[in-house]
């Protein structure tokens, strides 16, 4: 009867080593499963750093674009301003002659 139970407590005992083996082996891949999530989450923490990063240089850009589009309209209204000028100066020109004929 003690060798029964030598043959017993010696299956038992290689079923508790293959437990503590896989217990072990699954410790280091859980170990290098959290250090690859780990790296992931920087990886993340940098795209949205870049993100924030793209998203504040799109709103400078469309800054710029409104200050452009705006600095356009003036810049065709100096054509108009070069025109309304030449009006101004046509009716002073016609003031001046009806000043003369008045004094006249």
């Amino acid at each position: 009867m003690d060798e029964s139970y030598k043959i017993v407590l010696d299956a038992h005992k290689k079923k508790i080593e293959l437990i503590i083996s896989r217990y072990e082996t699954l410790l280091a891949r859980n170990k290098e499963l959290e250090e690859a999530i780990g790296q992931r989450d920087a990886e993340i923490e940098a795209c949205r750093g870049k993100i924030v990063d793209s998203n504040n240089r799109i709103k400078e850009l469309e800054q710029k674009i409104d200050e452009l589009q705006v600095a356009g309209a003036f810049a065709a209204s100096a054509a108009d301003v070069k025109e309304a000028k030449q009006n101004i100066g046509r009716l002073v020109r016609e003031i001046d002659k009806c000043i003369t004929l008045l004094n006249d």
